[in-house]
């Protein structure tokens, strides 16, 4: 019971809670430990969301497309995290993304039914979860109000600014040069330049329709304090 006791507690929508109610809960639901191995999908984008996932070990990689795949965003994250706990309810019930392993991976998954009968009665997980979710709302609302930038440099900034979920950690955009040119408003040869003067900097590294930033909050410093 300690270690269940200690792993719940760390998640963010059980903190706060004491053992009695953590008892009460585990005596009730029927909690699904998941373990996948590398290059296994967890959670495929458009599937709908009828559970609650937390990511308690390992580390998984979302894709994010656009239409037609003109763009794609890739995200790491590790440690306990919740995979979008905003698309449990609302107008739209679907995964935004898909998930994938890229190690061996622990994960807890808890229906929503479950989630909607018995912990939103618990007066703890009902505030951890609105708060979760108003987080990001406000966070979202700053990212439409931050000011775009004239500077090219900045203006890619701004482009990983405005798709990563989280700021730290490693991101890959996966796009031609000319359709990030035109996201940017900008020419492909001013776009090319700046790009190869961040890969100087040690800011990102290019390949082939590839740019990955290893470390978001490195790039994020570039242009601090807009984007922090």
């Amino acid at each position: 019971m300690n270690t269940m006791f200690n792993t719940l507690l760390q998640l963010p929508l059980f903190q706060g809670l004491c053992e009695e109610d953590f008892t009460k809960i585990l005596a009730k639901v029927k909690l699904h430990f998941i373990k996948y191995k590398k290059g296994d999908v967890i959670i495929r984008e458009d599937t709908i969301c009828d559970r609650l996932v937390f990511l308690l070990k390992g580390e998984i990689v979302s894709n994010i497309s656009s239409e037609k795949e003109m763009l794609v965003f890739q995200e790491s994250f590790s440690g306990k995290h919740l995979i979008e706990p905003q698309s449990l309810f609302g107008l739209n019930n679907f995964y935004t993304a898909t998930y994938t392993a890229q190690t061996e991976v622990n994960v807890l998954s808890i229906s929503k039914s479950f989630v909607v009968k018995e912990l939103m009665n618990y007066e703890i997980f009902r505030i951890n979860f609105i708060n979760i979710i108003s987080n990001r709302a406000q966070n979202l609302q700053r990212r439409m109000w931050t000011p775009r930038p004239n500077c090219v440099k900045e203006k890619i900034i701004y482009f990983f600014f405005i798709h990563a979920e989280k700021f730290e950690g490693k991101k890959v955009l996966k796009i031609k040069m000319n359709d990030l040119a035109h996201n940017l408003n900008d020419t492909r040869l001013n776009v090319s330049r700046a790009l190869n003067e961040l890969q100087e900097e040690g800011l990102l590294v290019l390949h082939r329709k590839e740019i990955i930033a290893p470390e978001m909050e490195r790039l994020l410093a570039k242009v601090n304090p807009i984007y922090n």
